[in-house]
């Protein structure tokens, strides 16, 4: 990679220029995010998988822009007006708007009155003004009337087109227009539609105005999103005479000042390349500029809150009664195993119109008793706040819990090919109860079998870059998937293709792989799998687990190319390998320092000696009950005050939303959630996902259907 984007990438992202050159080397040797971040910290001095997934961006968007380069230079080239000094601005971009500006000037384009002007002949005539050289314009441009060109004033007019057009494609301009525009307001004023009913939620913005360097971004992508619906009207509040002035005034610094007849021509060209050509576009460009920063804002906020969803705490291997709740078609039930399969399914009609509440009662109590149930999922759509009252008033066992489970993704589950490859004998209703209970018992091994934009993970998902999106989400995905490890002989083709290196052809290879030949006994074993490669196994061997295997170091996160470390370590103790595995005491009497390699520093040495003392631990946090309030239930039952238990269903760059056990979500706006200590800056900072929370209530607007709340404690 060149060493001009390795500089430049090391600006943006505030790293070492040393680091993003390692990375983009380990990247062409095939390596992955995980497997970089995880087991080559020497090389990257400790980058986190976020940086590197970064440095890979920025890679990928210099190595689109070097494709260009080449392009437009080929261009250029072919027709004859590439020069040295043309070449070497193109080569030394980093930039994409530079890079465009330096190819507009040849960019082949539509006839224009410039193009109008050429072609009557009136090239020179405008070169002679903008260089100051024809001291009476009048008189000059009466050397070129003609038939084409009737009268001075006709010559004068296309002259004037022609400088104008080269004054918008003149780089310079174009970056100073560019540079005025980006610190001026975005102003936003009401249609005629605003006054229909789907206006309403945008109303707050029919008069509005911000800068547009420091607007929040989900207010500009609610902005956009209300022009591109066509309730709003968008502009930047930048004067044109003010603008023209300036663009005035470089051009007399760059040259000199034109007397009086050549400044009114010249000052003519620029108030019309202004207000006709420079404004129009760039002033989208910059709106757009804009964007792409609240894009990879609100991308952030979308990626963070998914990562926290996908570790959601597992109740892990229970026999799980789940329910997708409804009033009128029932609430379809369903019994799994510990494993997940399923055992046994039925519909209920506890609730109105139906109220079948005693046969309902005597159905799930026998599901209980014959399945050994031992947690109830209950999904936290519509219906699953009675349906979760009824299960609570039902007699049971005192170990079984009861717990509401997001149904977000569930119904895009239960129709999808994944569902019906795994269920093919099942309508979609006994398929999304299924997925509710296995999330309940395992949030990511079930999460990854749906598209992440289905699970609700943010705000204005679908008015952001979806390339962009896409990248950030697929990143989580496989970031959540690597930190916990999977295990090998139970993981789903869907969640193993999401582990370092292996994809879905290998995941398919090695399901396949597994049911013919039985269960995996070592790591090694990988190398048997039809097409899995020494590359692939390199990648993906430290982020699989093999409970039971007869190596123990094969069901923990220490790479097999490390295993002969730990038998060094055991060495120097007189113990075997296996006896350091788990034993606290052993580890601690090992010295890392003693036991630092070539290819292996203290990183990994540290890293190793803390997987040995924990192997295989998982990093998520044990599934904890909750239960709301049981006298609220609509939002008349609210009064300012009140301090009620909630649940987080969304994290946003401006607040919260939680759930209170109604139809309508409260949110914590950001300014109320640090309990008046501290001013808190990103909501992500002290909430989580799903997270169990008091709050209290500070305003209920019934009309809106709003409700706004603190948070008390989290």
């Amino acid at each position: 990679m060149k060493e001009l984007y390795i500089k430049t990438i090391a600006r943006k992202l505030d790293v070492r220029e040393w680091q993003v050159e390692n990375c983009a080397g380990l990247f062409e040797e095939g390596a992955t995010i995980p497997f970089i971040s995880r087991y080559r910290k020497e090389r990257t001095g400790g980058l986190d998988d976020v940086s590197v997934a970064e440095i890979k961006h920025w890679i990928e968007v210099y190595s689109e822009m070097e494709k260009r380069k080449e392009t437009i230079l080929g261009t250029v080239s072919e027709a004859g007006k590439l020069t040295p000094e043309l070449r070497s601005a193109i080569e030394n971009c980093v930039e994409s708007a530079e890079l465009e500006d330096l190819y507009l000037p040849f960019r082949p384009k539509r006839r224009t009155r410039a193009t109008v002007a050429r072609e009557a002949g009136l090239e020179p005539l405008a070169e002679k003004i903008y260089n100051l050289t024809a001291a009476d314009p009048a008189k000059e441009a009466g050397k070129y009337v003609n038939e084409k060109v009737p009268t001075v004033g006709d010559a004068l007019s296309g002259a004037r087109d022609i400088i104008a057009e080269k004054l918008n494609e003149t780089a310079s301009v174009r970056e100073t227009v560019r540079g005025m525009l980006r610190t001026r307001r975005l102003v936003s004023k009401p249609t005629k539609k605003a006054d229909s009913p789907e206006a309403r939620k945008y109303q707050g913005y029919f008069d509005f105005s911000e800068s547009l360097s420091h607007i929040a971004s989900h207010r500009l992508l609610a902005v956009l999103r209300a022009e591109e619906e066509g309730f709003l009207n968008l502009k930047l509040d930048a004067d044109p005479e003010k603008c023209g002035n300036k663009l005035y005034y470089d051009f007399c610094h760059e040259k000199k000042y034109p007397g009086d007849a050549l400044a009114e021509q010249i000052r003519s060209s620029i108030d019309d390349a202004y207000k006709r050509l420079l404004e129009p576009s760039i002033s989208n460009e910059v709106i757009k500029e804009a964007k792409e920063r609240a894009d990879i804002e609100s991308i952030k906020v979308f990626g963070e809150n998914l990562r926290q969803l996908l570790l959601a705490p597992p109740v892990g291997q229970k026999r799980v009664l789940a329910i997708d709740p409804g009033f009128r078609t029932g609430c379809k039930v369903v019994c799994l195993d510990a494993q997940g399969n399923l055992l046994h399914n039925e519909t209920v009609f506890p609730h109105p119109p139906v109220s079948e509440k005693v046969k309902s009662i005597r159905a799930v109590s026998q599901m209980i008793e014959k399945y050994g149930i031992e947690v109830i999922a209950i999904g936290n759509g519509t219906a699953g706040r009675e349906t979760e009252e009824f299960i609570r008033r039902i007699p049971k066992p005192d170990y079984v819990r009861v717990f509401s489970v997001s149904e977000d993704g569930a119904s895009i589950y239960s129709a999808s090919e994944v569902a019906r490859e795994e269920f093919p004998d099942y309508d979609v209703t006994v398929r999304g109860a299924v997925s509710i209970g296995r999330r309940l018992m395992d949030p990511l091994s079930e999460l990854v079998k749906i598209d992440p934009k289905s699970l609700g993970v943010g705000q204005y998902q679908h008015d952001v870059d979806q390339a962009l999106l896409k990248e950030k989400l697929d990143n989580t995905v496989e970031s959540c998937v690597n930190s916990v490890g999977v295990n090998l002989n139970t993981a789903s083709r869907h969640l193993l293709s999401y582990v370092s290196g292996i994809g879905p052809v290998l995941a398919e290879n090695i399901v396949r792989y597994r049911s013919e030949n039985g269960p995996f006994r070592s790591r090694q074993e990988l190398l048997k799998v039809k097409r899995l490669g020494e590359k692939a196994f390199e990648q993906c061997a430290g982020f699989l687990r093999i409970p039971g295997a007869e190596n123990p170091l094969d069901n923990s996160a220490v790479h097999p190319e490390s295993y002969h470390i730990v038998e060094k370590m055991a060495g120097s103790l007189g113990v075997k390998a296996e006896e350091l595995v788990g034993d606290a005491g052993l580890c601690a009497r090992i010295r890392p320092e003693d036991f630092v390699e070539k290819d292996f520093g203290l990183p990994t040495v540290t890293d190793i000696l803390k997987e040995l003392v924990k192997p295989g631990r998982d990093p998520r946090e044990s599934a904890t009950e909750f239960a709301f309030s049981e006298d609220i239930h609509t939002i008349e039952d609210l009064v300012p005050g009140m301090e009620l238990p909630g649940i987080v269903t969304n994290i946003t760059a401006f607040g919260a939303f939680v759930d209170i056990g109604i139809k309508q979500n409260g949110l914590i706006h950001v300014s109320q959630m640090g309990g008046g200590k501290r001013r808190v800056g990103n909501p992500s900072e002290v909430l989580k996902l799903h997270q169990h929370i008091t709050v209290e209530v500070i305003s209920v607007d019934t009309d809106r259907d709003r409700i706004g709340l603190r948070l008390k404690r989290h």
